[in-house]
């Protein structure tokens, strides 16, 4: 079966979700250009995706890197920079779909401009829809455009949706593997050293995810995403622990029925779900051995030791601009703890006291948005400028 080949932009190309779905293209040349590559600073990785994968384009952030990459590549992959860059890339009438891959808050504009250029999105940014849900998915239904999730959470319930009626869903289970700290009671989580929140169990993710997953705060952005994705309240969303990390989702129906997505710890999987949705083409990612696994286990989440769950969920009833709070606090909050400016334990007191002073707003604009997002950081950082 001959397929028309998609032109890519690949936000976020030197990241872990960019570098598996560079690889995951790769596995299919007759699908898939890369057209265009964007990253932050690693001018080194970036170089080596170029002479590999031949973009028209790359974004790097600023112009001193620019100039270095433009001196290190033979000219024929054109060299932009920062925001403006971004517009450009995504919005060129060459591009058939983006897949944003871009960390926090960083994702918003990119994908809405991608949007609003009536392109299909592969999402691998949580926070574009943590922080504006409403416009995105709102803009996305007028201009009729695909958007597709890449979180392996998101892309197992799309998988069990498939050929079901949404009106019978009674509820979705996303599992979380509970991160490094899942057995440590709570008055350790004081000390926890960086090094500590890094050492994730089951994923391989870049440090911000990872530090979100050991709060358990990755899954209440995916609780907020998943209520944008799929049209449900907070109160027909759970969370459930599942530290093998074997079934990525659930999906419970009217009936009593329920249907999980199963399938190794792998990005790759759910990427090449979003990039060749709604086929499965062959793939030579290794397979579940059921002989092997022994057990699956299933815990509630100690909401008392890990408080960014329920405040998630506090953000979402709270609605309009109150998560794009949630988000930015959360944001600033890791920076400080990677920094170690902060405890691993002030990150929830940090968060919770964003939402305290916060009156939402309901109808946002991208500039309001953005305009919300910078207050709350210099809120955070000034209210914390002394921390040591």
């Amino acid at each position: 079966m001959s397929h028309k080949r998609k032109n890519i932009a690949l936000l976020g190309s030197t990241g872990s979700i960019g570098r598996n779905a560079l690889e995951v293209m790769a596995q299919f040349p007759d699908r898939f250009r890369v057209t265009s590559l964007t990253a932050n600073r690693n001018v080194g990785l970036l170089q080596e995706q170029i002479k590999r994968f031949r973009p028209q384009s790359v974004v790097i952030q600023d112009e001193c890197n620019a100039v270095d990459l433009r001196k290190a590549i033979d000219g024929s992959t054109e060299v932009l920079v920062g925001e403006e860059g971004l517009r450009d890339v995504v919005t060129r009438s060459t591009i058939d779909l983006v897949l944003t891959a871009l960390v926090g808050f960083a994702g918003l504009k990119p994908t809405f401009w991608a949007i609003e250029a009536g392109k299909d999105i592969a999402l691998a940014n949580k926070e574009t829809l943590v922080v504006g849900g409403k416009l995105i998915m709102g803009r996305a239904r007028e201009k009729g455009i695909r958007l597709l999730p890449v979180d392996s959470e998101h892309s197992a319930i799309l998988q069990c949706l498939q050929g079901e009626n949404l009106n019978a869903v009674e509820r979705l289970i996303l599992t979380a593997s509970g991160g490094p700290f899942l057995h440590l009671q709570g008055s350790s989580l004081t000390h926890v050293t960086r090094a500590q929140a890094l050492n994730h169990p089951t994923w391989s993710m870049g440090k911000k995810i990872t530090i979100d997953s050991a709060t358990l705060m990755n899954k209440g952005l995916e609780v907020i995403e998943a209520h944008w994705l799929f049209g449900l309240p907070p109160d027909k969303i759970d969370v459930v622990i599942h530290p093998e990390s074997i079934i990525h989702s659930m999906v419970e129906f009217a009936d009593g029925s329920i249907k999980a997505q199963l399938g190794i710890p792998d990005m790759r999987i759910p990427i090449q779900y979003a990039l060749t949705y709604p086929e499965r083409p062959s793939a030579p990612y290794p397979r579940v051995n059921f002989a092997t696994l022994r057990q699956m286990t299933f815990l509630e989440p100690d909401v008392e030791k890990f408080r960014c769950l329920p405040l998630a969920y506090r953000a979402l009833t709270m609605g309009g601009t109150a998560p794009a709070v949630l988000n930015a606090a959360n944001e600033v909050a890791v920076e400080l703890f990677l920094a170690d400016r902060i405890r691993f334990s002030s990150i929830p007191d940090i968060i919770e006291q964003a939402l305290d002073t916060h009156s939402p707003r309901h109808d946002a604009s991208l500039d309001d948005l953005v305009r919300i997002d910078h207050e709350t950081r210099e809120s955070v950082l000034h209210l914390h400028s002394q921390t040591v």
